[in-house]
C-alpha cells in the first residue's frame, strides 16, 4: 500500500510540474566595465579649474551674458553630460538668493528620490565652499552640486544620463561617476 501511495503522489508531482505557465525571468542588464581612473587639470574658459577624469571631454562653452556661462562635458561611456552653469555674483546679497535657487534646482527631483545626500565643501584655505548633492533613486539627475567663493564667482553642476532612470541597473556606473565627480569637487580652485 505504501509502495502504491509513493507511485501515485510522484506521478501526480511529476505530471503537475509538467503543466502550467512557465514564470519568465526578468531582462538583465550588461554588465559594465570601466578604466582606471586617471585625471588631468582641467582650465576652464571661465574663472575655475579643476582635475577632469581622462575619460571625459568638454564639448560647448557658451559664454550667454558677461556675468553667465554654460560649459557641457561629456562623460564619454557613461552616456551622460556634465552641465556647468557659472555666474558672476552680481552683488554681495544676491549670493542667498542664488544658492536658494541652485537648492531649488535640487528640490525639483525630491518627488522620485528615495533619499538625498549632501556634503558640505567647506575649504576656506581655497575660498571654495558649496554642497554636494547625491539623489538616490529613479531622478533624472543623480548629482548635483553648487560651489561659490562667496564674493565673486558662483558655480553650479549637474549630471544629466542618456537614458531611463533605473537606479538598480545604473547603480555601477553611478558609483563610478561619484569618485570623478568627488575628485572634480575637491581640486576645485578659482582662478
Amino acid at each position: 500500500m505504501i509502495k502504491a501511495l509513493f507511485i501515485f503522489t510522484s506521478i501526480a508531482l511529476l505530471w503537475s510540474c509538467s503543466e502550467g505557465n512557465a514564470v519568465p525571468k526578468p531582462s538583465t542588464y550588461l554588465r559594465t566595465e570601466f578604466p582606471e581612473h586617471t585625471y588631468h587639470m582641467y582650465r576652464s574658459p571661465q574663472d575655475f579649474s579643476f582635475e577632469l577624469p581622462d575619460l571625459f571631454t568638454p564639448k560647448n562653452f557658451e559664454q550667454a551674458k558677461n556675468n553667465y556661462s554654460v560649459q557641457e562635458i561629456d562623460l564619454g561611456p557613461l552616456n551622460g553630460t556634465l552641465f556647468l552653469y557659472y555666474i558672476r555674483i552680481p552683488a554681495a546679497d544676491s549670493l542667498p538668493q542664488i544658492i536658494n535657487f541652485a537648492n531649488d534646482k535640487v528640490d525639483e527631483h525630491k518627488i522620485m528620490a528615495d533619499k538625498i545626500d549632501f556634503e558640505q565643501i567647506i575649504r576656506p584655505q581655497k575660498r571654495v565652499f558649496g554642497t554636494f548633492f547625491e539623489l538616490k533613486g529613479n531622478v533624472a539627475t543623480n548629482y548635483q552640486f553648487y560651489l561659490t567663493d562667496s564674493l565673486t564667482h558662483f558655480m553650479r553642476g549637474e549630471v544629466l544620463l542618456n537614458c531611463r532612470p533605473n537606479y538598480d541597473s545604473l547603480r555601477p556606473a553611478l558609483q563610478y561617476l561619484k569618485k570623478d565627480l568627488k575628485v572634480l569637487v575637491n581640486s576645485f580652485k578659482w582662478n
